[in-house]
């Protein structure tokens, strides 16, 4: 079998979150199975790029628009991502540094689509099925289905996998001239309160779509940025699938990142080894418990509550607890988060921007993962967690209510809150220090999140079940 990976992230080529982890690791995972998996991106010049060799599979040109664009498929030559590699290359449009923000975006991204479409159909690649990430590839499985040019794909399951319904790829109706010819009639597919919206036409037109956790699928039909009625409507088609992490990645007594490598048994002390030397960094107390924040300082992850709540941490807590964040996004959040680092050096530690190699030591050193997220169709910082010994603190929401069991409950290891206001966060944080102070129980509870298997091995299983039914239906 032979399924083609669209997105415009994989890890380590391209990132910016979550997508780029899992598009990095489960083709590597299906190849594993049997299934000869591959992956497609935009041409990035980014460094896993400069450093590599690319044989060219493929050159042709097309027309977008009234841009006549001469365009080069690029193989990865060693397979050194345990999966063949596609770099589809436009010199001045997909050549670039940056993933996202350029103001011809869209251009970037219908042209990246209309090049895959024009090589599979053109060359001998055809695939047995089309996996499409997000909505950034979400054209896709309506012109398979409907442009003439590529009517020879129609027969080609698609499905959409949906990271991230938030961000939908929405098109103003002035830019359907950049599409290639298609059937009319079928307009009303791309449709979604009153433009052209690339995540709903992937979800009307695909074969199956997939979401990143089973609780994720169940909010779409209530909380989606506008599209709650397709969710409903299309509900059949879906299927919730919880992500899975790269254990070889992202493996404590394997991690060349971090500064002292540990497994189940050694936790503890490996622990407090990666903790010193991370507290050393930046001018943390390495007694205290350390509770770290990972990812973007963005609404949608509850970063504004971030300020609030470390005030009424150091103001109720008295220095009983150290605070470091590592993250970039919203200015007004940086800058409050600035504003505390000066006025609470000794307790609060802060990097804005992202550090891969940071995070690493972070997961290693630190004794609580704060996750207060508004929402988070899967979440992986907490499987990394786990994996790490880290007891995350998680607001009971997506994919975060599917894997992590609060310590009340019966076999439980993280500490969850139901409602999400500064009261309940704090509330959470107070239970973690009581937690640190009872050294039995929390070592207890780190050999039993390092036990857990939150493995592609197991995720991708699902995938190739659903990849059969299809093709078998």
């Amino acid at each position: 079998m032979n399924a083609m990976h669209l997105s415009a992230e994989c890890y380590p080529v391209a990132k910016v979150g979550g997508l780029g982890d899992v598009v990095g690791a489960l083709p590597k995972y299906l190849c594993r199975a049997g299934i000869n998996a591959s992956v497609v991106l935009p041409y990035y010049d980014r460094k896993f790029v400069r450093e590599n060799t690319f044989d060219l599979e493929y050159k042709s040109s097309l027309t977008v628009g009234k841009h006549v664009y001469h365009y080069q498929i690029l193989k990865e030559s060693k397979r050194q991502l345990g999966f063949d590699l596609f770099l589809i290359h436009i010199p001045g449009l997909l050549d670039r540094p940056e993933i996202y923000s350029y103001p011809d975006e869209i251009e970037q991204f219908i042209s990246f689509q209309i090049c895959f479409l024009d090589w599979i159909v053109k060359s001998d690649k055809k695939p047995d099925l089309i996996h499409c990430h997000d909505h950034h590839s979400g054209l896709v499985p309506f012109l398979a289905l409907h442009s003439y040019p590529f009517k020879s794909l129609a027969s080609i399951p698609t499905i959409c996998t949906i990271h991230n319904a938030e961000y939908q790829g929405c098109l103003g109706w002035d830019k359907i001239a950049l599409l290639p010819e298609f059937d009319s009639s079928k307009s009303d597919l791309l449709s979604w309160d009153t433009c052209i919206n690339s995540l709903a036409a992937s979800v009307k037109c695909a074969r199956k779509f997939t979401t990143v956790s089973p609780s994720y699928l169940e909010e779409l039909s209530r909380n989606s940025n506008g599209l709650e009625k397709l969710f409903q409507k299309e509900k059949r088609k879906g299927l919730g699938i919880i992500n899975g992490i790269d254990i070889q990645v992202w493996d404590p007594n394997q991690d060349p990142m971090i500064y002292k490598n540990y497994c189940t048994e050694t936790v503890d002390q490996g622990k407090k080894e990666n903790k010193f030397q991370l507290c050393k960094a930046f001018g943390l107390n390495p007694e205290k418990p350390l509770l770290v924040f990972i990812g973007r300082l963005v609404l949608e992850k509850g970063a504004d509550l971030l300020p609030e709540a470390i005030n009424r941490c150091h103001k109720n807590f008295d220095g009983k607890l150290n605070i470091l964040i590592l993250g970039s996004g919203d200015p007004l959040t940086e800058n409050a988060l600035k504003e505390i680092s000066l006025k609470h050096s000794k307790h609060f530690g802060l990097y804005i921007g992202y550090n891969e190699e940071l995070a690493h030591r972070m997961y290693a050193g630190a004794d609580f993962l704060l996750m207060p997220s508004r929402v988070e169709p899967c979440g992986l910082n907490q499987l990394y967690a786990l994996r790490y010994g880290m007891v995350p603190i998680v607001h009971k929401t997506g994919g975060l209510k599917d894997t992590v069991i609060d310590l009340e409950n019966k076999n439980g290891y993280g500490l969850t809150f139901d409602n999400l206001s500064i009261e309940c966060l704090i509330k959470a944080i107070e239970r973690a220090i009581e937690l640190y102070s009872d050294q039995e129980k929390l070592t207890e509870t780190r050999k039993k999140m390092m036990r857990l298997n939150f493995s592609w091995a197991q995720s991708s299983k699902e995938y190739i079940k659903l990849y059969k039914n299809i093709l078998s239906g």
